[in-house]
């Protein structure tokens, strides 16, 4: 499963120049470990950060233009920092597997002469084969959809590469849009399927309790609206791992015996959930906010084909302050399997912070001038001492030796 290692965000919003992790041009960073949260107050870019990741993966989908202006981004001059002039810039490092030679892929995003977003450069980045330091070389150096791009495995005149020119006819899309769907770019390809494949969660509760068309759909999407087909699909698909959720949602929400799904006349399917000293079952309308939320996370964590990168934004809303410990668990132990997903979560409870370490605790904080950085809780020194002392991060945290606590 692929990992990222770091990555560098500049000019975006409040994250003017913000890295967490190892890249290229940060080598004194630590990579990224598999499961990782973002703390910090109100306002300090948690949700900012969460939505670049969506915003890269918009720019795949969609192109630079579109992404800019979906939901409440509200277009490249609300995007871009405040008083920047530079482009919007990220660096991303990462690795397909931990044997692979690190890649790093660099993208800016500035504009036309008519105030149009497009893509000012597009670079991929890798040391040659067999080399264990020095620095990378280009695979792929587009400036406003022109440059070149090498074919195969390795970088410069090896066996088997040739070195194309590529012209894009719109500097509104990124290259591995169509680069990425070439057999003679592989590493262009493992990096698109990679893209493509992460999976931001923003659960619905409301949404959820909808009444979707039946048929099983594989993947629960990001608002989980699609709940009760992804029950389906996982019912039908996976027994075994339906039947550990369920009798783990039984052990943190008291009374639910059985969870499963009603077909209607129409067609359309309604979740239903039987509770314990209750003939008949309650319907997921009438099921607390809580108790959707946590199925739907403890399925998605059972998907034994789970998205590289998983995001949840504050997952404990709606949760007990006692079932946020062991979902952090839960979700460490499954980012930290064989082939489970790196986990990237933003929250302000410091409930979900104890069952955490130092290394997988990200602080933001706003400066005097309104822009964000960033420090990892390893690096506090003081803080590590009294974690390994016995004190929960997250109470560390809520007595402010994290910088500010929960408000």
């Amino acid at each position: 499963m692929a990992r990222i290692e770091g990555i560098t965000i500049q000019n975006y919003r409040a994250l003017k120049n913000v890295t967490i992790g190892k890249t290229f041009e940060y080598q004194d960073g630590e990579p990224l470990p598999s499961m990782m949260a973002v703390i910090g107050p109100n306002g300090s870019g948690k949700s900012t950060l969460l939505d670049a990741f969506g915003f890269l993966r918009d720019c795949l989908s969609d192109g630079v233009e579109e992404a800019c202006e979906r939901g409440t981004r509200g277009g490249f001059e609300r995007l871009r920092t405040k008083g920047a002039t530079e482009s919007i810039k990220f660096e991303l490092y990462y690795r397909e597997s931990e044997n692979e030679r690190p890649i790093s892929y660099s993208l800016w995003i500035n504009t036309d002469k008519n105030g149009r977003p497009l893509v000012e450069l597009e670079r991929f980045r890798q040391r040659r084969q067999g080399a264990v330091h020095g620095r990378p070389y280009s695979f792929v150096d587009l400036k406003k959809g022109n440059g070149f791009a090498w074919a195969g495995e390795s970088t410069g005149n090896e066996e088997g590469n040739e070195k194309v020119g590529v012209h894009l006819d719109d500097p509104r899309k990124l290259a591995i849009t169509s680069l990425g769907n070439l057999t003679e770019h592989p590493r262009i390809v493992h990096f698109r399927e990679f893209l493509e494949g992460w999976y931001l969660s923003y659960f619905v509760p409301d949404l959820a309790r909808g009444m979707p068309m039946a048929g099983a759909q594989r993947k629960l999407n990001t608002r989980g609206d699609n709940l009760a087909n992804y029950v389906q699909f996982v019912q039908k698909e996976h027994p075994k791992r339906f039947d550990a959720v369920l009798k783990e949602v039984g052990r943190k929400i008291p009374g639910i015996q059985k969870i499963d799904f009603k077909k209607a006349e129409d067609g359309r399917l309604l979740l239903q959930f039987n509770d314990r000293g209750y003939s008949d079952p309650f319907y997921a309308p009438s099921m607390s906010d809580g108790t959707l939320k946590y199925f739907a996370y403890l399925l998605l964590l059972e998907d034994p084909e789970p998205a590289p990168l998983i995001g949840i934004e504050e997952p404990e809303n709606g949760l007990h302050h006692q079932i946020l410990g062991p979902l952090a668990t839960e979700m460490r132990k499954r980012a930290n399997a064989k082939g489970g997903p790196q986990i990237l979560v933003t929250t302000h409870a410091n409930y979900f912070v104890d069952a955490l370490k130092p290394e997988e605790v990200f602080v933001l904080s706003k400066g005097s001038k309104g822009t964000s950085s960033v420090q990892c809780a390893a690096d506090n020194k003081a803080v590590v001492g009294m974690v390994a002392d016995g004190i929960p991060l997250g109470s560390l945290w809520y007595s402010n030796h994290l910088g500010e606590g929960n408000p």
